[in-house]
């Protein structure tokens, strides 16, 4: 019997503890995400209560996503190095941790050493699930039990402020740290008990070179990304400094792993990108994420309460429709990704998005919030469409051993996306405004709005290109000779 077929094997007799350790990593993964954006309303009262500036607060966001994209490229060696089972306690235990020092912070400065530890802990924790899933759930299945980590990625980031904003309206800022500590150390007590998912392991040197240069590479990118993002005219260092530098990074650090991976010895084994199918739909999740990021969580908003004046509060109203609908699709989206494949699902999807990208373009001071809740929710029904599918197929199109280097691809594009996303909207909108400070206005927010169509139209091409990959030649298509695939026990 070949290692393939001994893999397919032993997902068809997964034991029936195989819920229990996807519970327990999807709650993990929802706690951990749901902390990412948690703070976000808080951080007026944390500079009074700490007494620092705005710029310097906003570290304790940026300092998080930042410490996320060094990462999460890190965890395709981490993955084929140890244990799922190592790595899930060494990952709860660093958010626990984290979650215990953001707690009892007196300053500052260690409050952003545990948002930093925490994390460390939550960029595992994504590229783990997705693997995990990859290789305990049989493949006729996965489509639905991807679209519960859908609900993780998409949900938890969106009703994070939600749940901040009522903590922080009844008892304090600490007390979101508080809160979540609880949730953490009993999954940390769950996994050490139920967490035996045992795989083989290979003893792959780290290159400490390959880190560095990822390191300057995503952090860099990510940093100059997000400075334009949160533009506001003042810079310390000019955003064009620090995406140069991340830049020529990557090309170096794409040039290392390439000589690398020919000895199995890559940080982050890029064979994956290779595979047409994997390559497809890579491109169309990364479109994907600039539009929910940028133009959904980023253009709206600001849309709502600058040119309708709408109230926060109401703005948080009039989202949580088209987040309750993206979350709901997650689990049927999946069923029927298992029956039909990805692309009947995404390029209807991708078309929805596209079209209500268009129809934000043709909204003004006059549109009624009625009519945005109906494009919003219709946007989100894209997206739910195309988010599960895409992840399953992308995957599903990769011999076993490529898993956690393609999940980690996958993660660090769905934050390098976010940010490219949010800095074109931001910039393109402040550069169409009309009003003498470059604020965003109806003339701005339009015109980007008109290039996120843009975008949306480009998704919904790529689509036309998704097909059902055959596993067979999709491993011969990623695959080197003599390389085999490692079986899971």
């Amino acid at each position: 019997m070949t290692d393939s077929a001994t893999a397919d094997v032993a997902r068809s007799t997964t034991p029936l503890r195989a819920p229990v350790l996807i519970g327990v990593l999807v709650v993990s993964a929802f706690v951990m995400i749901l902390n990412e954006t948690i703070l976000s309303v808080a951080l007026r009262d944390l500079t009074v209560d700490l007494e620092v500036s705005t710029t310097t607060v906003q570290w304790l966001t940026s300092g998080f996503l930042l410490t996320m994209a060094v990462v999460i490229p890190t965890t395709g060696f981490l993955l084929e190095r140890f244990t799922p089972r190592q790595i899930f306690l060494a990952a709860q235990t660093l958010f626990s941790a984290g979650t215990l020092f953001s707690a009892l912070a007196p300053g500052f400065e260690l409050l952003l050493v545990g948002r930093v530890v925490q994390a460390c802990g939550t960029a595992v924790m994504i590229p783990l699930l997705m693997t995990s899933v990859m290789r305990l759930v049989p493949e006729e299945k996965r489509g639905a039990t991807m679209g519960t980590i859908t609900i993780v990625i998409a949900v938890a980031p969106a009703i994070g402020p939600t749940i901040g904003g009522a903590v922080l309206g009844s008892l304090g800022w600490r007390w979101m740290f508080w809160i979540v500590l609880p949730l953490a150390l009993i999954a940390l007590g769950i996994g050490a008990a139920w967490m035996r998912l045992d795989s083989e392991t290979r003893a792959v040197p780290l290159d400490l070179f390959s880190v560095l240069l990822s390191a300057l590479g995503f952090g860099g990118l990510l940093y100059g990304l997000s400075s334009i993002g949160e533009s506001s005219g003042q810079h310390q260092v000019a955003p064009w400094i620090p995406i140069a530098v991340g830049a020529v990074s990557l090309v170096g650090f794409a040039a290392r792993q390439i000589r690398l991976q020919r000895q199995d010895r890559a940080l982050l084994d890029l064979r994956p990108l290779a595979n047409r199918s994997f390559g497809v739909a890579l491109l169309l999740s990364a479109l994907l994420f600039m539009c929910l990021l940028g133009a959904g969580a980023i253009l709206l908003p600001l849309y709502l309460q600058t040119v309708l004046h709408a109230s926060t509060f109401v703005s948080g109203l009039a989202v949580l429709p088209g987040g309750l609908v993206l979350g709901l699709l997650g689990r049927p989206v999946g069923r029927l990704f298992d029956r039909v494949g990805a692309r009947p699902l995404v390029i209807p999807g991708a078309a929805a998005m596209a079209v209500s990208l268009c129809l934000f373009a043709t909204l003004g001071p006059d549109s009624s919030l009625a009519a945005v809740i109906a494009i919003h929710v219709v946007l989100m029904c894209g997206l739910g469409l195309m988010m599960t599918p895409l992840m399953t197929a992308s995957l599903s199109a990769l011999p076993d051993h490529l898993y956690s280097h393609g999940s980690a691809i996958l993660a660090t594009l769905q934050q390098v996306a976010g940010a490219f996303g949010t800095a074109v909207f931001v910039t393109v909108s402040a550069l169409a405004s009309t009003g003498a400070s470059g604020a965003p206005d109806a003339a701005g927010l339009r015109t980007a709005f008109i290039v996120a169509g843009g975008i949306g139209v480009l998704a919904f091409i790529t689509s036309l290109f998704i097909r059902t990959p055959n596993k067979t030649s999709s491993a011969e298509e990623s695959d080197e000779p003599g390389r085999k695939p490692t079986p899971v026990h």
